[in-house]
């Protein structure tokens, strides 16, 4: 019997810089590909340099193409907001600017609908002392931001951002989500 191809959905996710985002949701079963990049902006084709001004409107994103049979967008969005500060308007950390903002590029209602229920969810639970301000965009156009910022964590484990910044987050990550983890 030949296999069937697997229902993939996409995710387009701004968390502050992509090179975290992309670390974590590497290691997360029923993830299939994560390419950094930028969404949201005005400017057609911007280079990292663009970007990092602040000036073309776009934020630093994941794309992630996932399995929703083994992972669903719900706990992909759950991942999302366990290993970013949602409260924190146009900055993670030390990273400052439109372009780090918390933000959840939906492709289809359901998504939509999906990310504000997650949001209300946490709100509920009242886990951090602010209110979340993470935007909901519909998504339009995703811009790949080059071979130099691909899978950047995994091939430069020992830069300065990476073991100060980076390699927490993922340490956060697979602590809290051991069971999601790929083998």
């Amino acid at each position: 019997m030949m296999n069937q191809p697997h229902r993939t959905e996409l995710a387009t996710l701004a968390g502050g810089c992509f090179w975290c985002l992309e670390a974590v949701y590497d290691d997360l079963k029923g993830v299939l590909q994560v390419e950094s990049g930028y969404a949201g902006g005005e400017t057609q084709n911007p280079t990292y340099e663009q970007v990092c001004t602040g000036l073309t409107g776009h934020a630093e994103v994941v794309q992630v193409l996932f399995d929703p049979s083994v992972l669903s967008f719900e706990e992909l969005l759950q991942v999302f907001f366990t290993i970013h500060d949602p409260t924190t308007l146009n900055r993670q950390g030390a990273d400052v600017g439109t372009q780090y903002r918390s933000a959840i590029f939906y492709h289809s209602p359901e998504q939509r609908f999906t990310a504000e229920k997650v949001i209300a969810e946490f709100e509920a639970q009242r886990i951090w002392p602010n209110p979340i301000v993470t935007q909901l965009e519909e998504f339009e156009t995703f811009y790949p931001a080059g071979d130099y910022h691909a899978e950047y964590f995994r091939r430069n484990p020992y830069q300065g951002y990476c073991q100060v910044v980076i390699a927490p987050k993922v340490a956060k990550f697979r602590k809290q989500f051991t069971d999601r983890l790929k083998n």
